[in-house]
């Protein structure tokens, strides 16, 4: 008999590990990376009061705009830019970077660099 191996019960195991390390603050919240197959979201999460501060993804109304006619990876950067805009709107300088249990390459390293264009450092 075959067995398969699940990727993505690998990436939760990995995601668990970083987060164990990795929290958002108050002075410094998460900027946290979710890839599906076809979409990219990302949030930015204070997670001492659990409350989300800026959000972004392919599935909102003025992303989808910006992103027609874009690669995968283009579409990512930005999103990154929209979610570092929308954090730096609610003061928000500083963050620590959560990639989800995914490798930093590709559409993940693209939201990366979108959110650092943007303004948001880390």
């Amino acid at each position: 008999m075959i067995n398969v191996k699940d990727k993505n019960k690998d990436r939760i195991v990995r995601h668990k590990r970083v987060r164990n390390i990795v929290s958002g603050t108050t002075e410094r919240p998460r900027l946290c990376v979710y890839r599906s197959l076809n979409n990219i979201y990302a949030q930015v999460i204070d997670d001492t009061k659990g409350t989300t501060l800026a959000s972004a993804s392919t599935l909102d109304k003025e992303v989808a705009e910006l992103i027609k006619g874009k690669t995968k990876t283009e579409a990512a950067k930005i999103v990154g830019e929209v979610v570092g805009k929308r954090a730096k709107a609610k003061k928000v300088k500083e963050v620590v970077f959560d990639r989800g249990g995914y490798l930093y390459t590709g559409r993940v390293q693209a939201v990366a660099d979108g959110a650092r264009s943007a303004g948001l450092e880390f």
